[in-house]
């Protein structure tokens, strides 16, 4: 099936879901499963939204995985940390209902439909800082996934973010990115290079860019796969225009496809799972913090449009959070065809030992090493946007940085682009960025001495495991903590992207749009980013978005078919 063959979606179906990232082709596929005919439409001309360029972790708590290895029971823990990592940023119920249904969603499927994962037994929550956190087992990895099973709907598949592939389009796991710097001297990472590079080879004769798919791409694939098994119609090019209502209900949608005008029926309602608003300057300029974030990671078709549908449809808005994002420190740089490249730094550089980050100032201001989403909340409660990480030599050949992967030779291009500021020394590295001298070289000199005793004592890098987990198990003492080398030295500005957003439409715990006097609109469902966050905003593990986007999403889905949840 080819998207020619799909352009006029019928007049009538069960359920309509609006939005192909992983929240609504749940929703889709679980309305299948329930015996619900069903179609997913997309106003891009590709399939995935922000889901496909995800690392595709899904933060499960209590699930199957950790039953079978033996782990203890974690449903009270992972209660005791939301609690407290949440308070009373979002009602109490919709949390409990995550950590209820989210392993039952995740066992439903696999049983039904072969949606599988596997456990990182090593993946740390976030904010080890609170009771009930877990060193690991809630983050779930998607397994790896044959595109070509897909056939001439691969074409459609959004990509990842080029820069995350190698070669061009050839997908790795962190795991296996870690194996392949080891494969001069590992006759077991030299074969595995050998067996993906001749696949890929291969692969791109014919389709342009690998078929191996992991991460993201890999889960929204699969999801794919299961729902065109079940006949979910998956439409792209498609804007839908407003949502129809018959007195109190909403019945259906009305679209737009170049010329064509029509209305569809939608007998059992409609799911909004549009991602967000993260792409959208306009919704950025209103709900994010100053100095508003120019740019993001997220897919291009996350702005907001199914909310404002939703809206006008009388849904209710929730209620502003501290920063009503979810963020990523990155970096950017034009790439040759003039695109603008966004590169979050999550975990593959800012915990390495041998690099610290500065403010404006010249100081310090945060463990480089906590979460992506509390390093960006750090800048923007010091005043820290923009701000430089810096680091020597020895580091990037080491680690990479950013944009630059580990062991480049040759570092001019990046220099010349301005991507990567380059000084023989710290002040003069200083000069380049315009920072105080003095400042920034007795921050460096502290540094140094933290590094010297494996000790930080002005933010504690290193000392939790979380950090540890991303930090150099090679390196001693402190896995995260390395000096500045004298020179040459190098910075690249670090800026707050949102890959997502928290702040949404309110629903109850059956994922029913509410409106402004609290009461569920009937046939209208929110799963997602579209959703308002049932963490209020706080970002509890790896995988914490795409967890609670397929938990609601299942539920919406259950519901509209009648299943009990």
């Amino acid at each position: 099936m080819n998207a020619a063959t799909v352009a006029a979606p019928p007049h009538e179906t069960d359920l309509v879901v609006l939005g192909s990232g992983v929240a609504g082709l749940t929703a889709a596929l679980t309305a299948a499963l329930e015996g619900l005919r069903c179609m997913v439409l997309e106003h891009l001309p590709v399939i995935g939204g922000t889901s496909a360029r995800s690392s595709g972790t899904v933060w499960l708590p209590d699930n199957r995985y950790m039953r079978e290895a033996g782990q203890p029971e974690d449903g009270s823990a992972a209660r005791a940390y939301l609690d407290a990592l949440v308070g009373d940023r979002a009602p109490r119920e919709m949390r409990m209902a995550f950590l209820e249904i989210a392993p039952r969603m995740q066992a439903d499927l696999e049983d039904r439909a072969g949606i599988g994962f596997r456990p990182y037994p090593a993946a740390p929550d976030y904010r080890q800082d609170m009771p009930g956190a877990a060193p690991g087992w809630r983050a779930l990895e998607p397994l790896p996934f044959d595109g070509r099973l897909l056939g001439e709907r691969f074409a459609e598949l959004a990509p990842p973010l080029p820069e995350l592939m190698l070669l061009g389009g050839m997908m790795v796991t962190r795991a296996e990115a870690a194996k392949l710097l080891r494969a001069d001297r590992s006759l077991s990472s030299a074969a595995l290079g050998a067996r993906l590079v001749g696949r890929f080879l291969v692969d791109r004769l014919s389709h342009g860019r690998g078929t191996r798919l992991v991460l993201g791409n890999a889960l929204v694939a699969r999801l794919i796969q299961a729902c065109l098994m079940r006949g979910v119609e998956i439409i792209p090019r498609i804007d839908t225009v407003a949502l129809r209502r018959e007195k109190a209900r909403i019945v259906g949608v009305e679209i737009r496809s170049g010329d064509l005008s029509r209305e569809i029926t939608a007998r059992r309602g409609v799911v909004l799972a549009g991602g967000g608003f993260p792409a959208s300057a306009d919704w950025r300029a209103r709900e994010l913090p100053a100095p508003v974030a120019e740019n993001s990671p997220a897919s291009p078709g996350a702005v907001g449009r199914t909310l404002e549908l939703g809206r006008a449809a009388g849904s209710q808005f929730g209620p502003a959070g501290e920063d009503n994002a979810l963020w990523f420190p990155s970096s950017t740089m034009r790439r040759r065809d003039g695109s603008l490249a966004v590169y979050p730094h999550i975990v593959l550089d800012r915990a390495k030992p041998g690099s610290l980050v500065v403010d404006r100032t010249g100081r310090r201001f945060v463990n480089e090493a906590v979460s992506y989403h509390e390093f960006v909340r750090a800048m923007y409660r010091a005043n820290a946007v923009p701000c430089w990480m810096i680091c020597d030599r020895d580091f990037i050949r080491r680690y990479g940085l950013g944009l630059i992967r580990p062991r480049t030779r040759n570092l001019g291009p990046y220099v010349r682009d301005g991507y990567l500021a380059q000084a023989h020394d710290i002040i003069g590295l200083a000069e380049t960025l315009g920072l105080p001298a003095q400042t920034l070289m007795e921050t460096v000199v502290r540094f140094n001495d933290f590094a010297e005793i494996g000790r930080d004592d002005d933010f504690g890098r290193g000392e939790s495991i979380y950090d540890r987990a991303n930090g150099d198990p090679e390196y001693g003492p402190n896995p995260c903590l390395g000096p500045i080398g004298q020179g040459p030295v190098f910075a690249v500005k670090l800026e707050p992207t949102p890959l997502g957003t928290s702040r949404g439409l309110v629903t109850d715990i059956q994922a029913r749009a509410l409106d402004a006097n609290g009461e569920a609109i009937s046939g209208l469902y929110v799963c997602g980013n579209d959703m308002q966050s049932a963490f209020g905003g706080e970002y509890p593990g790896a995988g914490a978005q795409l967890g609670q986007a397929m938990t609601f999403g299942w539920i919406a889905a259950r519901h509209a078919a009648g299943a009990k949840t």
